[in-house]
């Protein structure tokens, strides 16, 4: 009897510890992020959208709500805002469109859910929850993710609502560089580059773990290209068993190295750790390969690590008890 009484304490000791530790990553980007490029004001716009977005995933997991539910909220928060290259602020294709994908996954069931190459609907996120919870199916993409999503009543909204003219700046310098040198992407000599997408991973009280990405891809990218961001395993992955991951980065090479499962494999399968999982993966791995990126991540005991082999990465995670800290730069 004693040995059982003993065995419920500790089961229940267990679980509470696991209730409390929750916690909230999110990620804005990597690429050519220098302080000498960026003003003040510009800095402290980052750094309070960041904290918005942290703020309000936060108030979620202190409310006893799900993880899913704090990534989807700390992303619209991103997604609404003209700093990040995702939804309002998303880059423009080589048509002079903007084309949206995004991707959530829930770590508890494994339920998954993503749209892509989608124009009309405001925040990508909520539609990729809605396929996840709502349809049968994975992913959705193009004119039938966007009739899917309409029909979920979800915003939908004109090309024209995701316009910039930073955005459209960068579409033209792109352009002429291609037409100068063969190459239209903007490359890490320009202060303009780097891989905006956003993401979230968050761990609620009940020991669940989810991960969230939501991007405007590639500046000048051709023909219908879908980067990693909607594909579950390159982009976002989450399994409570292991982590939660979301990427940011040069997404053909995170597609080919299923980079977000990758993680999560060499912690099931190698028994690593997640930080240095994830940084032999970025640092290692990638670097070796010369892809440039990053990545966001928590492990199911709410341990974080934000790896990134490019010059910086919008970044910041809020603890349980309500730390916020947010970063741009390498140091």
């Amino acid at each position: 009897m004693k040995t059982i009484i003993s065995l419920s304490i500790s089961l229940l000791i267990s679980v509470s510890a696991i209730a409390q530790n929750y916690v909230l990553v999110i990620h804005g980007g990597a690429g050519t992020i220098l302080k000498e490029n960026m003003s003040d004001s510009l800095e402290n716009a980052y750094r309070l959208k960041m904290e918005e977005a942290l703020y309000k995933g936060y108030s979620v997991l202190q409310k006893g709500g799900t993880s899913v539910d704090a990534v989807q909220q700390a992303i619209n928060i991103m997604e609404d805002s003209p700093l990040f290259n995702s939804a309002k602020g998303a880059v423009f294709t080589e048509e002079g469109k903007n084309e949206l994908d995004a991707s959530i996954m829930d770590g508890k069931t494994l339920s998954a859910g993503a749209v892509a190459g989608v124009t009309t609907i405001k925040n990508p996120i909520n539609a990729a929850r809605a396929v996840m919870e709502n349809s049968p199916h994975v992913m959705m993409s193009g004119k039938g993710a966007e009739t899917f999503a309409e029909r979920q009543g979800l915003e939908i909204v004109p090309n024209s609502y995701f316009y910039t003219q930073p955005n459209f700046n960068r579409l033209k310098a792109a352009q002429k560089a291609e037409k100068n040198r063969g190459n239209g992407f903007l490359t890490e000599e320009n202060p303009d580059y780097k891989y905006g997408t956003v993401g979230a991973v968050a761990l609620d009280k009940q020991g669940n773990l989810a991960a969230g990405t939501s991007t405007g891809g590639m500046t000048n990218k051709k023909y219908g290209r879908i980067g990693d961001s909607p594909i579950i395993g390159a982009g976002t992955y989450a399994n409570n068993n292991t982590c939660a991951i979301s990427c940011t980065g040069h997404g053909e090479y995170f597609i080919k190295n299923v980079v977000a499962y990758d993680v999560s494999a060499k912690m099931e399968y190698q028994q690593m750790p997640l930080d240095a999982a994830a940084n032999e993966i970025v640092n290692k791995k990638l670097k070796d390969i010369g892809a440039a990126g990053g990545l966001i991540g928590l492990d199911r005991n709410g341990n974080m690590t934000m790896p990134f082999n490019t010059p910086g990465m919008y970044r910041g995670a809020i603890t349980r008890d309500g730390k916020v800290e947010t970063y741009l730069y390498k140091n």
